[in-house]
Order: C-alpha cells, then sequence, then structure tokens
C-alpha cells in the first residue's frame, strides 16, 4: 500500500487522511459493453484505486467517473437472475408482515430497476414508486405495472416528493447506496423522503466480506463505497438518523441489510453493538487488515493467470461466464483477453452480440457453453455460482469444468 496524494478527501467526513489499499491500474467502465462497431473506436478508462479515509475508516474509490456515464443506460436487468428475484420475493413478504403494509401505506424504492422488487407490493395491492435513472430499465417497470420515475434520487429530489405528500413508510434501496458520490445528499434525502415512524432498508455488499474473501472483483467505477458498520454510524447520526437493526446476508458474496430510522422512533437491536464489535476486532481500524489484502490480490492473481496459461499451453479451450461487472474488473487487471478467453457467455439477451470492455471478448447466449464445449469456463459471476452450475448441468454433464477464481482457485 501506499499512501494517498494530498488530494484525498473523504466523501463522507472529509479528511484528507486517507491512504490507497489497492490500485487495479487504468480500467474501462465496467459495465459499458461494446458494439462492434465501437471495436476500434478510442475506449474511455480511468484509475480504478481503493482508498480507506483513516479518519472514519470508509473505503471508497479514490477516482470518481461522472455518474451521467455510468448510469444513463444499463444492461443489468435485475430481473435476469432467479436468486435475486427469490431473494427480494421473500423480502418483500417479510416487510409486508413486519411493517404492516396496506393499501394506505406507501413504499419507495431507489434504483428499482426493472420493477423485480416492486411488482411483489403492485401485486399485493400497497401503493408504492421506483426512481430508477436508466431510461431504458424504467420502461421495463412501467410495462409491467410498477409506477416508476426516470430520476437520480438527492436531496433535491426528496424534497420534491415530500411537497407531493410522498413520503414513504419504508424506503428500499438494493445494491445502490454503494455506488452514490455524494453520500451526505443522499442520506439527508433519505430523513426528508421518510415518514417520522417509517424505516429505510439498505442492502450492499458488505466491505467485511470483501476483504477477507478476496472479492477485489467487486471494485469497479459505479461502487464507489464498500461499507463497514462502524464507517456509516457518524454518516447516518450526521442527518439525524440511526441504524437499529442490522442483518448480514450470503448473497453477492456477503451483504448488509440495515434497518434505519429517526432514534427514538425504534428499538435497537442487539445486532449493532455485536457487528460494531466484532469488526474492530477484525481490525478494520489498522492498516495492517488492508495490507493484507493487497497481498492476498497479487497472490490470487499470480495463481490464477498461471492456471489459465499453463491451461492453454495445453491446448485447452476457456470460455467464461458472466459479462459481469467484477467480470471486466478481474479480466482487465489479469490481462485475460480475446486472446487467452474465446467467449464469454451469459444468458441476458441485453448483453448478447456484445464485447467485454478493454478486453474485447465477444458475449454469447450460455447455450454456447454446450455448442461449442470449451474445456474450462472461468465463472465472472461467481457470485451466482449454485444457480449457474444448476443451469449448465448438461455442459458440465458433458465434461466442462468451471473454474471458480474467488474467494480461493477451485476447478469444479
Amino acid at each position: 500500500m501506499k499512501a494517498a496524494e494530498t488530494n484525498f478527501k473523504c466523501r463522507s467526513c472529509s479528511s484528507n487522511n486517507g491512504e490507497i489499499v489497492l490500485d487495479l491500474g487504468i480500467q474501462p467502465l465496467a459495465n459499458n459493453l461494446l458494439n462492434k462497431s465501437d471495436l476500434n473506436k478510442p475506449e474511455p478508462k480511468f484509475p480504478l484505486r481503493l482508498a480507506v479515509c483513516k479518519n472514519c475508516w470508509l473505503m471508497q474509490l479514490f477516482d470518481i467517473v461522472p455518474p451521467l456515464k455510468l448510469f444513463s443506460e444499463n444492461l443489468y436487468f435485475s430481473s435476469s437472475s432467479e436468486t435475486m428475484v427469490e431473494h427480494f420475493r421473500k423480502a418483500t413478504e417479510r416487510y409486508i408482515k413486519e411493517f404492516n403494509l396496506n393499501k394506505d401505506s406507501f413504499v419507495i424504492e431507489i434504483a428499482s430497476n426493472d420493477g423485480y422488487l416492486l411488482k411483489n407490493f403492485v401485486a399485493s395491492k400497497i401503493p408504492c414508486l421506483g426512481i430508477e435513472p436508466a431510461q431504458n430499465l424504467a420502461e421495463v417497470a412501467i410495462k409491467q405495472g410498477v409506477p416508476t420515475v426516470v430520476e437520480s434520487f438527492c436531496e433535491q429530489y426528496a424534497r420534491k416528493l415530500a411537497a407531493e405528500d410522498k413520503q414513504a413508510d419504508i424506503i428500499i434501496a438494493n445494491n445502490v447506496f454503494d455506488h452514490v458520490p455524494n453520500i451526505n445528499d443522499f442520506v439527508e434525502g433519505l430523513k426528508i423522503a421518510l415518514k417520522p415512524m417509517g424505516t429505510v432498508i439498505l442492502e450492499f455488499p458488505y466491505g467485511i466480506e470483501m476483504i477477507k474473501k478476496t472479492e477485489f472483483d467487486t471494485i469497479y467505477h459505479d461502487h464507489i463505497f464498500y461499507f463497514t458498520l462502524n464507517s456509516l454510524i457518524p454518516v447516518f447520526a450526521q442527518h439525524g438518523l440511526q441504524v437499529y437493526n442490522v442483518e448480514r446476508l450470503p448473497i453477492h458474496g456477503g451483504s448488509l441489510r440495515l434497518f434505519i430510522g429517526i432514534p427514538r422512533n425504534h428499538f435497537i437491536s442487539d445486532s449493532v453493538k455485536m457487528l460494531l464489535e466484532e469488526e474492530e476486532q477484525e481490525g478494520i481500524k489498522n492498516l495492517e487488515f488492508y495490507e493484507r489484502f493487497s497481498k492476498r490480490v497479487q497472490k490470487l492473481k499470480k495463481e490464477l493467470v498461471n492456471l489459465i496459461y499453463d491451461l492453454k499451453s495445453k491446448e485447452k479451450k476457456i470460455a467464461a461466464y458472466g459479462a459481469s461487472a467484477k467480470g471486466s474488473t478481474l479480466l482487465n487487471y489479469f490481462q485475460l483477453n480475446k486472446s487467452i478467453i474465446d467467449f464469454i457467455a451469459d444468458k441476458s439477451v441485453h448483453k448478447q452480440e456484445k464485447f467485454s470492455p478493454g478486453t474485447h471478448i465477444p458475449i454469447v447466449p450460455a447455450e454456447w457453453l454446450i455448442k461449442r464445449k470449451p474445456d474450462f469456463t472461468l465463472l465472472l459471476a461467481w457470485n451466482f455460482v449454485d444457480e449457474i452450475l444448476k443451469e449448465q448441468e448438461k455442459y458440465r454433464k458433458q465434461g466442462g469444468k468451471f473454474i471458480i477464481p474467488v474467494p480461493d482457485i477451485k476447478i469444479i
């Protein structure tokens, strides 16, 4: 690790005392899939460096890409993953019962994607609103009957909702809080858009799990923060909010679900104190914790690249599965391009016939694994390993093997 430049400024507490944890080099935008006509054009690339603030211990990207370049169109459809759909269907059922939601309630989801979650509230006749910055995703949600506006959530838009008497009993934000550059503006917006007795429910990948499991590929330009509970408590407190319950989830390699409200309006669960203490015992306020992470990433890079090149030297055919953002980070940092990986299979029709950022590997239908029979397939979307192994049972029975890169290299 090396000390961050003097122009480091924490996006939460404004401290200038930061340190770079991991430098992943100059990388393309992970979700910027290319058309064939784009391959000979200059491709935008930006530094990708993870830093930690030594004042509040919030992990964050050192270099920020303007949001407009990231979210005007999004090719990730939440409904394309059965795991995600089922996970949030169960969550919706729970919220309806736990918070006694009915026709007089109001639910807001921030970054509501293609309506994958809110459609469950619509089916239960509970009034709701999706706020989605990507026009293409919002259009899909609207066609499914999910009320959706094309907006980026912020304090200003929250004030508009409050003025229209649209404060929410429940505000849900899944896998978006860590993507928001202005964290204080976002949290202030949550406070404004929430009813006094309401609850904000945030779900996001857990920074501790990322570090411990060497999930470096979850680092990409539109994923700005890597949260721990300790680093978030002061953010919410600054805006008159309090975490009153926290749950750990296995999804996405390890996630947190926070329940947040106005202080004194909710009972504080022991789970909050317990996780804060656990994090301190892990050493999150000690730079050695982050140094070990950096060393593990370098070791993983060496081992995986050696494995791939060894297989290639034996004339084995190698493909990949999952044209995911995390896959882009791994392929570009490990320099595994189209000369090494024959193709990337993906079941999303929105990604097929495009090419991976930076490495320019063609993206093809998932059926190509059976059609082309690669000897080994690098599983880039390892967070959905169980779902993908089940879907690709025929490929495996034909002798195809998957290489799982994270947290430890496994061949299945």
